[in-house]
């Protein structure tokens, strides 16, 4: 028998090994449609290339959950941002709405011409200092300490009052005036309005004084001889002295 000489060139299953090595070594992708099938007759390609595809899906599906993810969260973050917004701006407006409250019922009260101090003479004593009773309430207070109007008004009065030394009168109303008198300092004039408890000026010992106080006077007219007892009207303003 004649033997066949063996022939040279490549068997089929051979090529098809190359072809499959090849794919492999470029990084044929399956998902980009180009629809390549080296060798689709062999089981071990047909593996490789579902793997491949199954690979690139995942990978896909993984970036796209990713993104949707982070979409959700920027969602969320504005929305709760928009929240936040809304909710500091509500508790804005309540504090404003409570502040003005607080200043209508500040206004319609009165409050103590200044904040610690001692009680010095009182209403209605006689002595050589005084050519009448003694028309006031004496505080006794470190000179420069704030001295507040005990209720809103106009100032009628600011400046050099005699014996009272630097003093402001404030009209409340009909009937009704406040006097600060020896102060060091006044920070108001006539004809300003002014609201309760705003700075009038600083209390000192001017005029006719033994000592840094502020002599506190309620009246029913502008001037002098017109004087009520502070303690008792203060007392019926809801202000003990």
């Amino acid at each position: 028998m004649t033997k066949r000489a063996k022939s040279s060139t490549p068997t089929r299953s051979v090529l098809r090994r190359r072809a499959t090595v090849l794919a492999a070594g470029m990084g044929v992708s399956v998902a980009l449609g180009t629809g390549v099938a080296l060798a689709a007759d062999s089981p071990s390609t047909d593996v490789f290339a579902t793997s491949t595809a199954d690979s690139l899906a995942g990978a896909v599906k993984d970036q796209a959950e990713g993104q949707q993810k982070a979409a959700e969260a920027k969602a969320a973050a504005e929305k709760r941002a928009v929240e936040d917004a809304k909710e500091r701006a509500a508790a804005k407006a309540a504090a404003d709405r409570k502040k003005r409250e607080d200043f209508k019922k500040l206004q319609a009260s009165w409050v103590k011409p200044v904040d610690k101090y001692e009680l010095g003479s009182t209403f209605g004593i006689a002595g050589d200092r005084w050519s009448h009773n003694h028309s006031g309430q004496d505080l006794v207070v470190p000179t420069g300490t704030s001295v507040k109007a005990a209720h809103t008004g106009t100032v009628v009065e600011a400046g050099w009052g005699g014996a009272y030394g630097n003093n402001v009168v404030i009209k409340h109303g009909p009937n009704s005036y406040t006097q600060y008198g020896h102060m060091s300092k006044l920070n108001v004039k006539v004809g300003d309005k002014v609201n309760t408890a705003q700075e009038i000026g600083k209390s000192g010992s001017t005029g006719n004084s033994t000592g840094p106080h502020l002599h506190f006077e309620t009246r029913t007219q502008p001037v002098y001889g017109h004087a009520t007892d502070p303690v008792k009207a203060m007392h019926n303003h809801g202000i003990k002295l």
